[in-house]
């Protein structure tokens, strides 16, 4: 058996564990420069707010309503996360976090029934108790069926935060009611296909046969068919690495102008592309820088550079990409003041996994070394967060930081912000 422990509304329930006041109200978290609604609380769900409609459309209807608004506060999620997740360790033999969010435990031998059942309550109020955080834990033979069966915790309190999913009975049950495009592994496009092909539940899904799943869906789509009715076979571990990798940002106010806040922010996104290339242990053997204007500004015209690096040997080192992607920029640039650039990222593409990279003969690179150098960085910015160790070039943030008109303080993170009591 498998357990999904996905936090509700996370987001919002990190804001709320430090302002109980907020625990009853209507709560929404907004994207980088406070551009649109990212997250929002059951209440704020239940007035309409759409996910991702924009701040300033939603804004009077949110202070109409005295919804409270917060602007991302990742170091405050990062650090929520850690701590639920080093709760759910104590759970279980194996944890696979799958997100910020999310992550799966298995539960073999922990019981069946009602035994099963209150040993997910156990770790539902031990993690609540903990952290604060509300957590929903579905319990099924697969991890799709998990899924599945948090899908239906969440939205019926009756399950008491714990849904399983243990019989042949449960399980036709479940997928009768759920829309085939909710099941997990089913993207929108091919939840179209199914649909206009007459399948519309994940029920019906299931009952297809498997030679007609792998045509359509390939072999992914009959993994996914095959948890459905009960046999797993996926491994979290397994899943298809990134292709492709973007890190971008939007510029607040009338964007930037100057190259070397432009070089700033370029240098710090291929530093995070760097980052999570080694994450999931790729390389890239190609990268572009990307930069425009805004194409609501009809008082200047609108400009664009778009530059694109070959590497000879496939990398995932920092100093390698920081440095291709500020020589790209600096190749493509008209000028300090010329334009006002509004957004700008990086993406590293034509990846491969780590050990299957070509070498060359000629490599002028150390390529042990540069490696060792950077396991030694990654372990320092481990230790003491993330940023402790940069290249110069990646500067302070200050040139180009978000907009956050709406922040709460680093309760967790920051010893400068620790909530304050008053006895």
């Amino acid at each position: 058996m498998f357990g999904l422990a996905d936090c509700n509304n996370f987001y919002c329930s990190c804001e709320r564990v430090f302002n109980p006041a907020l625990r009853t109200s209507p709560v929404v978290v907004l994207s980088n420069n406070d551009g649109c609604v990212i997250a929002r609380s059951n209440e704020a769900k239940a007035m309409g707010i759409a996910m991702g409609a924009p701040f300033y459309q939603v804004k009077p209807l949110l202070e109409a309503n005295k919804v409270a608004v917060f602007s991302s506060n990742y170091a405050l999620y990062g650090d929520m996360s850690r701590r639920v997740m080093m709760l759910l360790d104590d759970f279980t033999p194996e944890l696979m976090q799958y997100s910020i969010d999310e992550a799966f435990i298995s539960l073999d031998g922990f019981g069946i029934d009602s035994d099963l059942r209150n040993y997910g309550k156990t770790i539902v109020k031990t993690i609540m108790r903990g952290t604060g955080i509300p957590v929903t834990l579905g319990i099924a033979p697969t991890k799709t069926l998990a899924k599945v069966a948090a899908h239906y915790g969440k939205r019926h309190p009756g399950y008491g935060g714990v849904c399983l999913i243990d019989s042949e009975e449960k399980r036709t049950k479940a997928l009768r009611s759920l829309p085939v495009a909710d099941v997990w592994g089913i993207g929108r496009r091919h939840a179209a296909q199914l649909e206009s092909r007459g399948v519309h539940t994940a029920l019906d899904f299931s009952t297809l046969s498997e030679d007609w799943v792998r045509r359509l869906l390939t072999v992914t789509g009959v993994r996914t068919w095959r948890e459905l009715r009960g046999e797993s076979c996926i491994d979290i571990s397994e899943l298809p690495q990134k292709k492709s990798i973007c890190t971008s940002r939007s510029f607040a106010d009338g964007g930037l102008t100057q190259r070397w806040q432009v070089e700033e922010a370029v240098a710090s996104f291929a530093a995070a592309c760097s980052r999570k290339l080694r994450e999931q242990r790729s390389c890239c053997a190609a990268l572009t820088v990307f930069a425009y204007t805004s194409r609501f500004r009809t008082d200047r015209p609108p400009h664009c550079i778009n530059r694109t690096a070959a590497f000879t040997v496939a990398t995932a080192d920092q100093q390698e990409l920081v440095a291709a992607a500020v020589q790209a920029l600096r190749a493509e640039w008209e000028g300090d003041g010329k334009h006002h650039y509004k957004k700008a990222g990086v993406i590293v593409w034509n990846t491969c996994h780590a050990a299957a990279v070509q070498a060359d003969l000629f490599d002028p690179i150390d390529r042990g070394r540069q490696a060792r150098l950077a396991a030694a960085i990654d372990a320092i910015n481990s230790r003491n967060g993330r940023g402790t160790v940069r290249m110069a070039v990646q500067g302070t943030g200050r040139g180009w930081s978000m907009k956050r008109e709406h922040a709460s303080p680093n309760y967790t993170t920051d010893i400068g912000q620790i909530i304050k009591v008053r006895a």
